[in-house]
Parts: C-alpha cells; structure tokens; sequence
C-alpha cells in the first residue's frame, strides 16, 4: 500500500505533529506521549465508573444508569482501542497490514463514539419522559425494553458506519497515525452527509428538543410549588421554603456531561465537515481534533465525580473497600495483628 512513498519518506517515523524532533528519536514522541496519557485516563477512570456502579445500589435505581453503563464499556474499550496507534507508532509490528488496520481501529472507534452519542439522545428522552408522563413512567420504561433499546443502539451504530468497509469512504480521522489512514484514504462527501442525517443531526436535535423541553417544564413546576407555598404561609404566617423540581438536579448533571460531550466532538465534526466538502486536510487539525474528541471518553468520570453525591458515596465506600481488603490481607500475613470487626465488603456498607 505504501509503494507509492519514495525510500527516504518511509524510512522515518510518520508523525502527525512532526515538529522539533532529535535525531536520535525514531518515534513520534509528542503523539506517543498524548496517546498514552489518554488511554491510561479512560481505561482508569472508565474501570473506576464501572465498579462504582457495582458498589452504589442507589445509582441503579434510575433506569438511565443503564445508558450510563453503556456508555462506560464503550469508553473502556475506546480506551483499549487506543492501544493499537501506540503500539503502531513505537513501530510495534502489528499482525495485519497497516491498511486493514487502520480500517478496523477508525470503525470500532467510531462505533463506540456513536454508542456513546445515542445513548446521550436516549437518556435525554428517558428524562423527558419521566418528567412529562410520571404516572405511567413505569409501565412505559421497562427492564426488557431498556436491554431491548441498548442493543439497537449498539446495532444501529455498527451499521451506520459499516460502509466504510465497502469503499464508501472514510469514517473519521481516528486512524490517521497510520500514513495509508492519513494519505491513502479519503473522505466521501456524500457518506459523509450519510453519516451526519443517520447519527450527528437527529441525535443533536432530540438532545436539544428534551433538555429544552424538560428545564421549561421544572421551570414552570418550580415556578407553581412556590407560588402555592407562598400562599400557604401568607395564611399560616410561617415562611416556606421554596423546592426545586426534583428531576432538575439529576437532568443538570446529565445535561453537563451532554455539554461537554459536544463542545469537545464540535471541532472534530466541523473538521469532518471541511475536509469532506473542500477536500483540503491538514494533519495537525486532523491530530489535534480527534484526540480533543476521544478524551471525552474520561470526561463523564469526571463530571459525575465532581456532580453526583450518591456517585461519590460509591466511590467512597469503592475506596473503603479497597482499604479493606488490602488491610485484610496484611491481617493474613500478620496473625499478631488485631482484626477489625466491621464489614470487609465497603461495597454493601
């Protein structure tokens, strides 16, 4: 596939951001480093948002902590993902040629980011319903119907971008560190348009229709509860205090993590968009636009740590348990040591 490059091309390192390179460094050090960095933070903090879920009941009481966990895995396995560019650019021979590979790497990537985008899309109308239908909530949103609605995210996504692999074009950027990704694999502006009406535009558009619809709704049911306490005191004499929809708090906390997932998705999908339709591309923008959307993979760690108190609670009694064990283990090693009485399992403290 690279038989078109000339000898003294291929027999340096191809680097994306090939800027202020030694000699003596015969791998893309920059692009290296900004990789591994961002696997070690989603495989980590993906891993740490799985177990917090296994160890927190409470936060598998809402039906949304189904997508939540999708969303998770899917994250996790970006994560193991980007593996295979690092591997690639400390020039690690890989078992398949470089073209398959980067084939295979830009589809799973772009799969688990579309898993990651409908399950935005579905969480915003699973709180949309729960606030505008309360009452048959329950009977409308079921168990089976979520597993249900889980694996046609997952098919959906796999279909939308398997014509990438019947030379419909390329997908995304996400295996432009490989030079037959980056030189010998174009865009399509018409799979491109494909790609923006079957996942970008109609997940954007139920995003912003149900988060609109659902603060204009605790709006006007914040606005009703205090007008009527308001009244209450005038004829009790006492002050009340005025409460908030209580959806309000969780829809902010999903509606954060919606908000960071496209501000950081914004730049490589406007990327996306100029480079199909100009058929100009720039390996820097390529680079820095990919790898600015695949860290949202650690984003929502960090939103829920920082927004969720029961989510903090399980990673409290997740460290607990941790502590716990370690501890229970230096007992065993030590019999003179005094055994603790409490729990060993910080999970169902």
């Amino acid at each position: 596939m690279n038989s078109t490059l000339d000898g003294n091309q291929s027999s340096h390192a191809f680097c994306l951001l090939a800027f202020g390179y030694l000699e003596t460094v015969h791998f893309c050090l920059l692009e290296v480093l900004i990789i591994v960095f961002l696997t070690v933070l989603i495989i980590s903090g993906n891993i740490i948002v799985i177990f917090v879920f296994h160890c927190a009941p409470l936060l598998n009481h809402h039906t949304t902590s189904y997508f939540i966990q999708t969303m998770a895995y899917a994250d996790l396995l970006v994560g193991v993902s980007c593996l295979v560019p690092s591997l690639s650019l400390l020039h690690y021979p890989l078992p398949i040629e470089e073209s398959l590979t980067c084939q295979v790497f830009g589809f799973i990537v772009s799969v688990l980011k579309s898993v990651s985008m409908t399950s935005l899309a579905c969480i915003s109308v699973d709180r949309y319903i729960a606030i505008t239908k309360p009452l048959t909530y329950n009977t409308l949103v079921t168990p089976w119907r979520l597993r249900l609605c889980i694996f046609l995210i997952w098919l959906y996504s796999t279909l939308v971008f398997l014509p990438s692999f019947f030379h419909w074009g390329k997908p995304g950027y996400h295996g432009d560190v490989f030079r037959w990704c980056a030189e010998s694999w174009h865009t399509n502006p018409y799979f491109t348009l494909f790609i923006v009406m079957m996942l970008y535009a109609p997940a954007a558009l139920i995003v912003c229709f149900t988060y609109f619809n659902i603060f204009r709704i605790c709006q006007q049911h914040t606005k009703e509860i205090s007008e009527r306490q308001a009244r209450f005191s005038s004829q009790s004499g006492e002050p009340g205090e005025v409460q908030a929809c209580p959806d309000k708090r969780y829809a902010m906390v999903l509606f954060r993590i919606t908000s960071v997932f496209y501000i950081l998705w914004l730049p490589y999908i406007i990327y996306f968009l100029l480079e199909s339709s100009t058929g100009r591309s720039n390996r820097f923008a390529s680079f820095l636009t990919t790898w600015l959307a695949i860290s949202n993979s650690f984003c929502n760690c960090v939103i829920y740590s920082l927004s969720n108190s029961v989510f903090q609670r399980g990673l409290k009694r997740l460290s607990g348990a941790m502590c716990t064990s370690c501890a229970s283990q230096v007992v065993a090693k030590d019999p003179y040591t005094v055994r603790s009485k409490g729990p060993l399992n910080g999970c169902h403290v």
